[in-house]
């Protein structure tokens, strides 16, 4: 049985290729970026998926968030995927307040606070069928990356977030999932594949190649469907064994 599934950031990257996944296995999608509707990637996103409705929306402006849950209607599925870089990588002793705050509006604060409302709305509806949020963090939540310490520390509290939503969802049948992805092929690691190419071929990355968006989202199909319903709380990196603690 699938539903409706808001997703955010969706209009390309990990988020495009969750959307188009779920899209396919006969999911309502509706998109939600602070793009304009008449972007290039949100023209495409929608092109690729007809039915699929967008909605402009900035997840830091918390104001907002009722009008854009009224405008989508009851969800099945929320999938808080948006998230920022940091605006600058270098040392974190030179870290801007300007890039942490970023970092923590969208990536923190505005995730918490759409998911809180999301949240509320799961538990005015019967607990049948399978109702979930599946926040996509980052290896980064455990990984230090001194270079961008903003974006690190950010996505370990969406970390502990997603903890704290399956806590308090569970006694109502909502599913709360933890998605971890790695070193993975998307606009924001572009002005960074130069670097990681040489790295994930020497072995950085187990696998031995860059992530997919696609790798992302086979992982989300069963977890919004309820077919990991009692793992609830789980984290789960998709990282082709880059976090695998290793001598």
């Amino acid at each position: 049985m699938t539903g409706k599934v808001l997703i955010t950031g969706g209009q390309q990257g990990i988020g495009l290729g969750i959307a188009q996944a779920l899209h396919a296995t006969g999911w309502e999608v509706a998109l939600a970026a602070e793009l304009s509707p008449q972007a290039d990637t949100v023209k495409a996103a929608l092109a690729s998926m007809p039915g699929t409705t967008y909605h402009q929306h900035d997840v830091t402006d918390i104001a907002s968030i009722a009008a854009l849950l009224a405008e989508v209607g009851p969800l099945r599925s929320l999938v808080s995927n948006a998230g920022v870089p940091a605006m600058m990588r270098g040392d974190l002793l030179d870290v801007a307040a300007s890039s942490f705050d970023r970092c923590m509006d969208v990536n923190l604060r505005g995730a918490f606070f759409l998911a809180q409302a999301v949240a509320r709305g799961m538990l005015e509806q019967p607990p049948a069928p399978y109702r979930s949020m599946i926040f996509i963090t980052s290896v980064s939540a455990a990984m230090v990356s001194p270079d961008r310490a903003e974006y690190c520390i950010s996505k370990a509290g969406a970390a502990m977030m997603a903890q704290a939503f399956a806590a308090r969802l569970a006694p109502a049948g909502i599913g709360v999932f933890d998605i971890r992805p790695g070193i993975i092929a998307t606009p924001m690691t572009a002005s960074v594949a130069e670097r990681y190419d040489s790295r994930i071929a020497d072995g950085l990355v187990p696998a031995r190649r860059w992530g997919q968006p696609g790798d992302i989202a086979q992982t989300i199909l069963p977890l919004v469907q309820g077919d990991f319903a009692f793992a609830t709380g789980a984290v789960i990196p998709v990282d082709g064994g880059l976090s695998i603690h290793r001598l």
